[in-house]
């Protein structure tokens, strides 16, 4: 099946799906709000996949030496950024799975820094760590895109805070927002004023 037989069944698919309103703030801790409010108003699933499709074409003019530039030495490089936006995109879809499925155990955090620090972005090709976000979003939105209704309103609690599902969903969307948002102010317009 061809690319465009497959995004056409995924367009069908998706607009006989329910739409995921935006989370109340019961929903979610106050410590995301910032996260939840750079997602536009529309369906999640094009808005994140209409995400990814637009940071994929930006960072793909990237050559090797941008996507490793650092706008300062204690910063992570660009390539590593995506790496983190990749990494807790894969937290939170497991964390969707847990609390979609109704178990809802308390869920442990991670501490960021030690996940960039133990990662081997800095050392693969930009090719293969944009080819792993886009491997991670197009499972992210799978996985969102075939909830029942019901599960998506269930809540679940991790970090001493409680957390709904649709809320995740927005956390995901927003966080790339916030990453990518520094991408092209603190690194890209340097590189463009060098």
């Amino acid at each position: 099946m061809g690319n465009q037989q497959v995004k056409n069944i995924k367009e069908i698919h998706h607009k006989e799906k329910i739409m995921i309103i935006r989370p109340g703030k019961n929903e979610y801790s106050p410590l995301v709000k910032k996260y939840i409010d750079l997602v536009p108003e529309g369906n999640i699933i094009s808005i994140l996949r209409k995400q990814s499709e637009e940071n994929i074409s930006i960072l793909n003019k990237l050559t090797e030496e941008n996507a490793n530039f650092r706008y300062a030495p204690d910063k992570w490089s660009i390539k590593t950024v995506i790496g983190h936006i990749a990494d807790v995109e894969r937290l939170f879809s497991y964390r969707i799975l847990r609390i979609a499925r109704s178990d809802v155990r308390e869920l442990p955090g991670y501490d960021r820094d030690i996940f960039a620090e133990m990662s081997s972005y800095d050392s693969l090709p930009l090719s293969k760590v944009l080819n792993d976000y886009d491997a991670v979003r197009n499972s992210t939105a799978s996985l969102i895109d075939n909830l029942p209704e019901e599960a998506i309103t269930r809540v679940g609690e991790f970090n001493d805070h409680t957390f709904s599902v649709r809320a995740i969903v927005y956390i995901i969307a927003g966080h790339e927002t916030h990453h990518i948002n520094i991408i092209k102010s603190k690194y890209l317009n340097l590189l463009n004023h060098k």
